[in-house]
């Protein structure tokens, strides 16, 4: 198995990330913004673990001078909500920006860090971890405008960065996790993480190259855009 990356990987849905990673034999590099959380438990001979924030460049450039020499796939799962303002005169400005910089631009940033430990002779995978909230056909209900917004920009971040990554052999899935019982998603949330992520790494392992780009469920159905 390879080198994989995972960014917010202290809890949730990213602590699975690594936990499965490593149950698969991948060698895991994971990020985590303030606490190791989960990590700790984690502790493993093919885990390495380093401080993280996405939206400090130096930050960013830290963790990706510590990387290691040759990645073959890398999650970008650090991201928050925004609150779910109940309506449009809640909207906090300042709060909307700082949620479009982690979700969107964060992971823009993890990419660009680690590019040239990505393009190498194999297929390099990149996952953005996105939603069903991003898909502009799929907003009937509104609200949480921040994080809908962020993640829209998210996908068309990672759509425009396909078009040149697939010159150097990297190739980019956009995913929607589900709704998952995570402390974002709640108690009623119907999909339970570890079966999230089981199916998020199905999806991974069929990825080629000229599929790059596309917007995938985690059980493999894909999107509206």
């Amino acid at each position: 198995m390879g080198v994989a990356v995972v960014t917010g990987a202290n809890r949730g849905l990213g602590a699975e990330w690594v936990a499965q990673l490593l149950e698969a034999g991948h060698t895991v590099y994971a990020g985590y913004r303030t606490a190791p959380g989960r990590l700790e438990v984690l502790a493993h001979e093919r885990l390495t673990i380093h401080q993280l924030d996405v939206q400090d460049k130096g930050s960013v450039q830290a963790f990706a001078e510590a990387a290691p020499h040759e990645i073959d796939l890398l999650v970008n799962n650090a991201g928050v909500a925004d609150g779910r303002w109940r309506d449009l005169t809640e909207i906090d400005d300042e709060w909307a920006l700082e949620v479009m910089d982690i979700n969107a631009l964060g992971p823009v940033r993890v990419v660009q860090s680690l590019y040239h430990k990505m393009s190498h002779d194999g297929l390099t995978k990149v996952a953005m971890i996105s939603s069903l909230m991003a898909s502009i056909d799929d907003c009937h209900m509104g609200r949480s405008y921040a994080y809908r917004a962020s993640k829209t920009a998210l996908n068309m971040f990672t759509v425009a960065m396909k078009k040149e990554a697939i010159e150097h052999n990297i190739s980019f899935v956009i995913l929607h996790p589900g709704w998952v019982k995570t402390s974002m998603g709640g108690d009623r949330a119907p999909v339970e993480i570890p079966a999230s992520i089981e199916g998020m790494m199905s999806v991974i392992d069929g990825l080629t190259l000229e599929g790059s780009g596309q917007f995938i469920q985690y059980d493999g159905e894909i999107l509206p855009w």
